[in-house]
């Protein structure tokens, strides 16, 4: 498909059709598989290979969307064995409520690490987050803030699907691309508790009627609950300790399997993996969908575009990782679908100008998540939904998420690109 290219007006048809469509509630795998085709027709390029195009993008990430599907196991057992919400309780009681708002961001970091979904963690940490926030006098907008924040520092070093397609994208071990993560999760937790202690007076509070009853669900023990992700951590990271490959594909199982076995909920395994892949399915589905339209911008001028801009603008080669990643996750509001295109597309260009494959991977995995809360996606009204935000305050919080992704995304450079310290 090499000898078919795709204008760079083509892209970006393809990118806005998709926003657009989005914006009207369009399910984001339809809108961004009509956006691939708009795209591709409007670059010049005919139907019959439009399509070809499309399908070869989507090919490209089918293995990375059998490792998500598998992770749906782990998922679904530290969600619903309620193993996600005692290791946040017990997070938040150790740290205690004049700690609140640094209690709440690592508990949301650490489930999201341990490979819950960044917006599951959110509501999960949420019921704790209203009752403290009530009892400590908190406002709405600091206890979502310093959710985020903790989830997004989570996110660029868990085992969950963005880090999954970076991982296959650029044939780099999944803990390695999680160990990358570690330093900027640092910088981007410390700025999150920052600006949401300049939040806690400002907007809403909350109400008696917004705190939810105690679950009545019989939880297992912190030291049972934290099994599952030990296990898959420790199977992961074989391959770089000893070069025994485990892949994803079993070690995420795997994992959820054995800490279900530990908690005594041996026989729920079933219900575990079908609700664990249910909510996969939705990722898996929007990614054949990002697989398309990556198919059309990978095969078009926009990468040239982008990097006679940056040239233009005397940034090095290798800010275009970080900026690939912001690109696409502004266009596509998630982290895990603007991780996959910008992988996708752009990481033979990376690497030809010579950054390592490790480098490249990371920079543009913390790029992603600097806008992927924007409005267009869901990310957006789940988070404000679970602490029963209003529409109107929940758009200001977009400018404090930013500075937290842009933390992220600086720091990866630095470490990555600009003093070469790892990979």
């Amino acid at each position: 498909m090499d000898d078919i290219q795709v204008s760079a007006l083509g892209a970006i048809v393809a990118l806005v059709v998709a926003i657009v469509l989005i914006l009207k509630k369009v399910s984001p795998a339809y809108g961004m598989i009509a956006g691939a085709l708009v795209g591709g027709l409007v670059g010049g390029v005919d139907i019959v290979n439009t399509v070809s195009l499309m399908m070869a993008g989507a090919e490209d990430i089918i293995p990375a969307l059998l490792r998500i599907l598998a992770a749906g196991v782990l998922a679904g057992v530290l969600i619903e064995s309620g193993a996600a919400a005692v290791i946040a309780e017990t997070i938040v009681k150790k740290l205690g409520e004049t700690r609140a708002l640094l209690a709440l961001s690592l508990a949301t970091m650490i489930l999201t690490t341990v490979g819950v979904f960044v917006d599951v963690a959110v509501i999960t940490v949420a019921p704790i987050a209203l009752a403290i926030a009530k009892k400590a006098g908190i406002s709405k907008m600091a206890i979502l803030l310093a959710m985020i924040g903790g989830g997004k520092a989570g996110n660029i070093m868990s085992p969950n699907p963005n880090a999954i397609a970076a991982s296959d994208a650029f044939d780099v071990p999944l803990t390695s691309i999680m160990a990358a993560g570690i330093i900027p999760a640092v910088f981007g937790l410390i700025v999150t508790y920052i600006l949401a202690k300049k939040l806690v007076n400002k907007g809403s509070v909350i109400q008696v009627e917004e705190i939810d009853a105690p679950n009545s669900l019989k939880l297992p023990s912190f030291l049972t609950a934290i099994i599952a992700p030990i296990v898959t951590i420790l199977l992961l990271s074989l391959r770089p300790l000893f070069n025994i490959s485990i892949d994803p594909m079993i070690a995420l199982p795997a994992g959820g399997v054995v800490g279900a076995i530990v908690m005594g909920r041996g026989k729920k395994i079933n219900d575990y993996a079908v609700s664990g892949l249910g909510k996969m399915t939705s990722v898996a589905i929007m990614l054949l969908g990002t697989g398309t339209l990556a198919g059309i911008i990978a095969n078009s001028g926009l990468k040239d575009v982008l990097i006679d801009g940056l040239n233009v603008l005397g940034f090095p080669g290798f800010v275009l990782a970080p900026v690939s990643g912001i690109f696409m996750s502004a266009a596509t509001a998630s982290t895990t679908a603007g991780t996959a295109v910008a992988s996708q597309v752009f990481s033979s260009t990376i690497l030809d100008m010579g950054v390592s494959a490790l480098a490249g991977a990371a920079m543009i995995h913390a790029g992603a998540t600097v806008l992927d809360h924007l409005p267009h996606g869901s990310f957006f009204h789940s988070t404000g939904g679970s602490v029963n935000m209003e529409m109107k305050e929940r758009l200001k919080l977009i400018p404090y998420e930013t500075l937290v992704g842009l933390t992220l995304a600086l720091i990866s450079t630095l470490i990555y690109g600009v003093f070469h310290l790892f990979g």
